[in-house]
């Protein structure tokens, strides 16, 4: 089925690129671009030779949250629908094994800003500017907030919440919110280099890590210990695993062959 507010790409093999396609809009989310989104992040994740996904705004914004054009005359219950759609890319990112690197430019803000904090990494121009800002306008970020408070804790979530400042880069990376601060003029190539390198390790390992560490996050202590040991074994018996190993002793480049 084609998209008509998201592009996908596959570049040099392992990597895929969503771009969200509403520049006009400030890549806001309509219902069909939140719905366009998560098919295209569920399609990607089942493509064997897709190690990473690297996920932009087309234009001069990432996302500048939902478009408010579709909030009126609605119901209680079909609220609840409706915000519970724009969401779901936003849950749905910690449940793929493939990493998803989000690429920020211009805004990313409200559930935007909630996107990148639900990425696995986020690579950001230093002209990037975050925020939780519905606050501004009557509304809150209840929901983009539940990824960021994981990335900043408790107090300064609820700041973002409840001021809806903007933050500049270097203040959004000081806190965990972004990984990498690249110069505009760079932001492409240097977050395709990055999704490549990534795209190198072993996608057994890769997918492993990634899926172990969301699912022991809200374990006990002892508890995530235990399942991430279980996880290391069973990535001890992969040929990926031997390979690795195989090929440090021999000096060689190993040969994933993904499993």
């Amino acid at each position: 089925m084609a998209y008509e507010t998201i592009i996908i790409e596959t570049v040099d093999t392992h990597v895929g690129v969503i771009i969200l396609n509403r520049p006009d809009q400030m890549n806001t989310f309509s219902s069909q671009m939140a719905d366009e989104l998560v098919r295209a992040l569920r399609k990607m994740d089942m493509e064997p030779d897709i190690r990473v996904i690297l996920l932009k705004g087309a234009g001069k914004a990432f996302s500048a949250g939902i478009d408010i054009n579709e909030l009126a005359d609605k119901t209680a219950l079909k609220y609840q629908e409706w915000i519970r759609r724009m969401e779901e890319p936003l849950v749905h990112v910690s449940k793929m094994k493939t990493p998803v690197i989000a690429q920020l430019q211009g805004v990313a803000a409200a559930n935007g800003m909630g996107l990148a904090a639900a990425a696995d990494l986020v690579i950001a121009a230093e002209n990037v500017r975050m925020g939780l800002t519905a606050i501004n306008v009557g509304l809150n970020c209840v929901g983009p907030v539940i990824p960021v408070a994981r990335c900043v804790g408790r107090k300064k979530a609820l700041e973002l919440l409840l001021y809806g400042r903007l933050l500049k880069a270097k203040e959004a990376f000081d806190l965990g919110l972004i990984n990498k601060i690249v110069p505009k003029e760079e932001l492409d190539a240097q977050g395709l280099n990055w999704a490549k390198e990534l795209a190198l390790k072993s996608p057994v390992a890769v997918q492993i890590a990634k899926s172990a560490f969301y699912a022991a996050e809200d374990m006990a202590y002892e508890k995530q210990f235990a399942y991430m040991n279980e996880a290391f074994a069973r990535l001890c018996t992969t040929g990926d695993a031997k390979e690795g190993v195989s090929a440090f002793f021999e000096k060689r480049t190993p040969d994933w062959k993904g499993s």
